[in-house]
């Protein structure tokens, strides 16, 4: 047994005991109990019988990545009607969403806790043909037992910000036993090939983002729901939705959308935080709407609406006028901007957008987005957009070519997936 895989063996109870807590608390905020959370100790509730063996197994964590396997698994079943898959999440907030899709052929699960036995009693429930991993979910004992089970394991939509490399680098002969387990990655840029062939991986394929492919799937579109609330909302003024937005972001944004004139939408990243963004934006002056208890406001001059539900980013974003990217004002990392950018809507993000380089700097490069530092900069650039919404028509085109480089990148993927 490696140092590694030991020292992982050794630390994973440690780690779970600890966490337990603050998972129990997560899990009830967002309501999870009564999901089928006993999955998550490979115990099932569907009789074997019925259970789909020998299908392709997909891994994602995160909602981001959940509805990122949802995308995939979508496109896999309009090339093959009668693929059946097993997805396999991590949250109950990504539960909750792809359950809520009814993907027909899809059986949605908990991923087990990495434990070796109930990895092992997963893995005999099921006996998956393929494993799917996205974007970056590598369980040290899971690899090792579908490995020694003969089921290849695939990696796609694969990347790491320049700090991950640096890491990796250093950790690389402590991870290569791992890593080196997966049959093939496929990374979303050139530059990120390098890194997982030192890791050990075998094979290293470029297919570009399946995040960013703008030919996979339709864009986003109004939703005539949506557009009511909107229109009682924002009494005619243009609509800034603030996307994934982290603790104190809510506030920072909605001052530069209403001093620059604007109608404040804000979608928190995590819906349970409703309370405290609703207290919040009261301090900062606002009428808050939630989506979830929705009336017209009193004073619709000082409202905001905020979506405390899950899921609907996308939709929300094809009624918005400008977008602003959470997590990239005082998180680190950034969200995802490319809903926004298939929408045609103009985009600001922060000054953190590590999680998705390089893409954000050539957005910026081609005048496809706006960066800023700080408040006073949002504040000013939105003033000039919403003083001349006209001038940022090229902007959106400028975008949405950046774009046309992952084209295809769903199907390159797919080829490879189904290439056994």
């Amino acid at each position: 047994m490696s140092p590694t895989l030991l020292l992982y063996r050794v630390l994973l109870p440690i780690y779970v005991v600890v966490a337990f807590p603050a998972w129990l608390l997560k899990t009830a905020r967002r309501g999870g109990f009564g999901s089928g959370l006993g999955e998550r100790g490979s115990f099932y509730g569907e009789v074997l019988e019925f259970e789909p063996c020998a299908a392709v197994h997909v891994h994602a964590v995160s909602v981001g990545e959940t509805l990122l396997a949802m995308k995939l698994i979508r496109a896999w079943r309009e090339r093959d009607a009668a693929k059946v898959l097993v997805l396999a999440v991590g949250t109950a907030t990504g539960h909750a969403v792809a359950v809520e899709a009814k993907m027909e052929g899809v059986r949605v699960i908990y991923q087990p806790v990495d434990f070796r036995f109930m990895v092992r009693r997963y893995l005999d429930r099921f006996q998956p043909s393929q494993m799917v991993l996205v974007e970056g979910e590598m369980w040290p004992n899971l690899m090792l037992e579908c490995a020694r089970r003969g089921v290849p394991i695939r990696l796609v939509n694969a990347r790491m910000s320049p700090r991950s490399k640096r890491r990796y680098r250093k950790l690389a002969a402590w991870v290569r036993p791992i890593f080196s387990k997966l049959d093939w990655v496929a990374v979303q840029e050139p530059d990120d090939a390098e890194i997982w062939s030192e890791l050990g991986v075998r094979q290293v394929k470029v297919t570009g983002s399946l995040k960013f492919d703008p030919g996979a799937g339709a864009p986003p579109a109004p939703r005539a729901e949506f557009v009511a609330m909107l229109d009682a909302c924002a009494a005619g003024r243009p609509v800034v939705l603030a996307a994934s937005t982290h603790d104190g972001e809510e506030e920072l944004i909605g001052r530069a959308v209403r001093e620059a004139g604007g109608f404040y939408l804000c979608v928190p990243r995590h819906a349970e935080r409703r309370a405290e963004v609703r207290e919040a934006l009261e301090s900062a002056g606002f009428e808050v709407v939630l989506r979830s208890e929705f009336h017209p406001p009193v004073s619709p001059e000082s409202a905001a609406l905020v979506v405390d539900s899950t899921g609907e980013l996308r939709d929300w974003t094809a009624s918005a006028d400008v977008v602003v990217i959470g997590k990239s004002f005082l998180g680190i990392g950034g969200q995802n901007p490319a809903e926004a950018i298939l929408a045609g809507k103009s985009l600001i993000f922060g000054p953190h957008m590590e999680n998705f380089e390089p893409l954000a700097t050539r957005l910026v490069g081609c005048g496809g987005a706006k960066r800023v530092a700080d408040e006073a900069e949002l504040l000013a650039v939105l003033r000039d957009l919403i003083g001349n919404p006209a001038g940022f028509i090229e902007e959106t085109a400028a975008a949405k070519a950046v774009l046309e480089g992952h084209r295809g990148a769903t199907g390159r993927i797919l080829d490879l997936l189904d290439d056994e």
